[in-house]
């Protein structure tokens, strides 16, 4: 195990003459490790009831703990901010995307008045790095050096090839990656999620006389669905059930693991989808095909984070080191079909575009409705695991805790027995609007938040205790759900899979939190959903005047 070291002067007065003695005591206060994925599903791990082969992920969770009842901020962008700043997305500018809208609210990058785990951290002893997506804001003043980060080795976007930089859009930019703040190109042989597993294994190699924050945020498992040939190999043939099947397998695998109650129901599969039965036979392998990749994909990942656990051991630091694992949202049901990247080589290779569609992302998102974007529980939930072998009770299964992503900031100071700045270089810090998880990581009881609210492009809801508001703004060809805007209310104690709209009957209560998401709204600085697509119109024209 290495050595960690504070310094600093200690007066010692001597009968003879002053003089001062440079004294050492170590720092014992851990390593801290969030690994962010990106658009993979509430049941898509082994430990939260998946077929798909996530020994390492599921070791952590099996020695760790795993909440139930824990949150993230609908879609990529509001949850990078969200867990960097330990704001809503909103007070962090990041309401939506990456564009400016000139909103402060809605920015498309980190504001001048937030902090980062990062900042805070290296101010307070700690070496930091960043791996892995960053996508929020790309310009040279929003990289992660700028943000706090020591060292860094950084996607700077949203999606991309997994073997190269090339634009996924037609007439988009180019892809950027960054190392250390400079430009990178990635040259032959290079795979982006062994690039960011390498990377990490080499930053924790590295680290010496201080404990170490990183921020590990794979693309994995996002599309394109670039896979190596041996991953899927394990996978293909394994999917000729279809989704229907599939999702009960995987219900029922949840309930006996105690990540949803034993009288969950099953939602049924989205009404725009077809029956595994309506497929033709000669379209099934197609259709194996796609499942097959996203699941090599997360095989990848997850022997990735099996060689930073080896490192940690080898090094002596798994012990004292926390590490947490989340996802940024549901599954994706994007298909991704207006693409100028290459798409007439076989799936996974570097020419070709695969997605696994809503058919799929349906059973990612088990047992619950909708995808990413929305804020049912399809598109927020997260599988949330904790590991810290010195801290966290083996094998515990939190059901009671209500977290959200903006909780990791205050539990990593927690961790690090860092105070939350309320002044950095001059800038007024917005204080945070998390909660420290730390109580619930030690077992101990915590109810976590009593009233959180989302809202993401429209889409909107909020939860207190047992009730949850929701009201989206997609176009959702279910014929229970296609009224645009419209509020439902669910509880979600005796529905957690929101089947069960019962705002007739609890009219008082859907007001009172209708009126609760209001006063949210105007203190957060969120728009409303006429006012969101007049900015975004805006917009439109302004660059189209450009």
């Amino acid at each position: 195990m290495f050595k960690r070291y504070v310094h600093f002067l200690a007066p010692l007065l001597l009968s003879i003459a002053g003089c001062s003695l440079e004294e050492e005591i170590a720092d014992n206060r851990p390593n801290i490790i969030y690994i962010l994925v990106d658009d993979m599903g509430y049941s898509d791990l082994g430990c939260y009831g998946s077929e798909i082969n996530t020994p390492n992920i599921d070791r952590l969770a099996f020695k760790g703990m795993r909440f139930t009842k824990f949150y993230n901020a609908a879609r990529c962008c509001p949850s990078r901010a969200s867990l960097l700043t330990g704001l809503y997305p909103h007070l962090a500018g990041m309401g939506s995307m990456t564009q400016d809208f000139g909103h402060p609210s809605y920015q498309g990058n980190l504001g001048e008045n937030t902090t980062t785990i990062a900042e805070v951290l290296g101010n307070n002893g700690y070496h930091t790095y960043q791996v892995g997506k960053w996508h929020v804001g790309d310009a040279r003043k929003d990289w992660p050096d700028k943000k706090g980060f020591e060292q860094h080795f950084t996607f700077l976007n949203g999606a991309s090839s997994y073997y190269n930089l090339q634009p996924y859009r037609v007439g988009g930019d180019s892809m950027k990656m960054a190392w250390n703040g400079k430009p990178f190109r990635p040259g032959e042989d290079f795979y982006m999620t062994d690039a960011f597993s390498d990377h990490a294994v080499d930053y924790i190699d590295q680290n010496e006389d201080k404990p170490f924050f990183m921020y590990l945020a794979y693309t994995a498992p996002h599309w394109p669905l670039h896979a190596l040939p041996e991953d899927i190999a394990r996978y293909k043939g394994k999917y000729r059930m279809g989704w229907d099947s599939l999702r009960l397998q995987r219900w029922q695998r949840m309930k006996s693991l105690q990540v949803i109650r034993e009288d969950t129901p099953l939602s049924e599969r989205s009404p725009d989808l077809p029956a595994w039965e309506e497929i033709a036979p000669e379209d099934r392998a197609t259709w194996d095909t796609r499942m097959a990749l996203y699941a090599a994909v997360i095989d990848r990942m997850d022997q990735g984070i099996g060689r930073i656990i080896q490192k940690l051991e080898e090094k002596g630091e798994l012990e004292n080191t926390l590490i947490a694992f989340l996802s940024d949202n549901g599954g994706s049901p994007e298909r991704m079909l207006n693409t100028s990247h290459p798409t007439d080589g076989e799936p996974g290779s570097a020419t070709s575009f695969p997605t696994y569609w809503a058919h799929w992302a349906n059973v990612s998102n088990t047992p619950f409705r909708f995808y990413k974007g929305w804020v049912q529980e399809g598109g927020i939930a997260t599988p949330f695991i904790v590991h810290w072998p010195s801290t966290v009770p083996e094998g515990a299964i939190n059901t009671g805790t209500i977290g959200h992503i903006m909780d990791l900031l205050p539990t990593a100071l927690d961790a690090a027995n860092v105070t939350y700045p309320a002044e950095i270089a001059g800038r007024q810090i917005i204080p945070t609007t998390g909660e420290s998880l730390l109580p619930a990581v030690r077992g101990e009881t915590q109810a976590g938040h009593e009233t959180l609210f989302w809202e993401h492009e429209g889409a909107r809801a909020v939860r207190q205790g047992d009730w949850k508001l929701v009201a989206n703004n997609y176009d959702i060809l279910s014929t229970s759900w296609k009224k645009n805007g419209q509020w439902r209310l669910f509880n979600l104690k005796d529905d957690p899979a929101e089947l069960n709209d019962v705002l007739g009957e609890n009219v008082e209560r859907a007001e009172e939190l209708k009126l609760s998401y209001e006063e949210w709204e105007k203190s957060t600085g969120v728009l409303s959903p006429q006012e969101f697509v007049e900015m975004k119109t805006a917009f439109k024209k302004r660059q189209a005047q450009k």
